[in-house]
């Protein structure tokens, strides 16, 4: 995997929405976080554009990202929000240029299929972590959240321990691999494609929201059917917010999870805050990971050089 190069102050962090359309004033209120760090910001060309539950056309979107990748000036790119169409755009992003001009990429959510697709693609490591518009902005932004965005300016290990979160082991054990995935519906989403996530000798790591039990069901029974479990050497859970149940009766999440992972061979280990919520704990994807149910943690290696 490549590493990207860390950030200094005075760098130039470059804006886009290539999913949904962002609250504009949120994302101008957001904006004095990154310059506080010492940051520059350009704002992409159609920030500003709405095509229905789009953030502009694909073509308007696709060029945003080309436009930020290329340009030398920016250092990374950081996302205003999710949302949807991430997916739509990724057979005609020209995985080459990203190649050429390796930089932070730092997102999540509906960016799962990118993070996913340029580690198919290029091998470039990436960043799932709180976006503009949609997580800095709100008043849950906290300071554990904000103090993440500090991996990007100094090559650093992370811990997660119960420090954070209680985390409750589902499968015991211990097991290295490189840490990918991200959002569910999303990885999903990649099945069958030529993006297809790889979860073989993995940590994979999964979080959603607004999806009830039985559609989480559906997906894991998905990721199950494909293999994509049983491949994996550990899996993270995080963080499944406003998953209550409108079905009555039902399964709780718990009980889905035990149903999915309990026979696996691997550790999981639950109750991450990764993911929709807050602290939003941010994590470099494509790098290697240690996770132990033993010590209830997981440990992750630097994602920039």
């Amino acid at each position: 995997m490549l590493c990207p190069n860390r950030l200094h102050k005075g760098d130039t962090i470059g804006v886009i929405a290539p999913s949904g359309p962002p609250d504009l004033d949120k994302l101008k209120q957001a904006i004095p976080f990154l310059k506080k760090m010492g940051l520059h910001v350009k704002l992409g060309k159609h920030i500003d554009k709405v095509h229905g539950y789009l953030a502009g056309t694909d073509e308007e979107r696709l060029e945003d990202l080309h436009e930020m990748i290329a340009n030398p000036e920016i250092k990374a790119i950081i996302f205003a929000r999710g949302g949807y169409g991430m997916g739509r755009i990724v057979p005609d992003i020209d995985f080459n240029l990203i190649k050429r001009n390796p930089k932070i990429i730092w997102g999540y959510s509906d960016i799962t299929y990118l993070h996913t697709a340029i580690r198919k693609k290029v091998g470039l490591v990436t960043f799932h972590g709180p976006m503009l518009a949609s997580d800095i902005a709100e008043e849950g932004f906290d300071e554990l959240s904000a103090s993440m965005f500090e991996q990007l300016f100094e090559p650093k290990r992370y811990g997660y321990t119960e420090k954070i979160s209680a985390l409750h082991e589902i499968v015991s054990g211990e097991s290295e691999g490189q840490l990918v995935g991200g959002n569910l519906s999303l990885l999903v989403s990649t099945l069958g494609s030529s993006y297809e996530i790889d979860t073989k000798g993995k940590l994979l790591l999964l979080e959603d929201i607004g999806e009830e039990p039985y559609k989480i069901d559906g997906m894991l029974n998905q990721l199950k059917f494909s293999g994509k479990l049983a491949d994996a050497a550990g899996i993270v859970v995080g963080d499944f917010a406003k998953a209550e149940p409108k079905l009555d009766p039902s399964l709780t999440m718990e009980q889905v999870f035990y149903d999915y992972f309990n026979d696996l061979s691997c550790p999981v280990l639950a109750g991450f805050k990764i993911g929709h919520c807050f602290p939003h704990f941010s994590v470099p994807l494509g790098v290697q990971a240690k996770l132990s149910t033993k010590d209830k943690s997981l440990i992750i290696e630097p994602g920039v050089k």
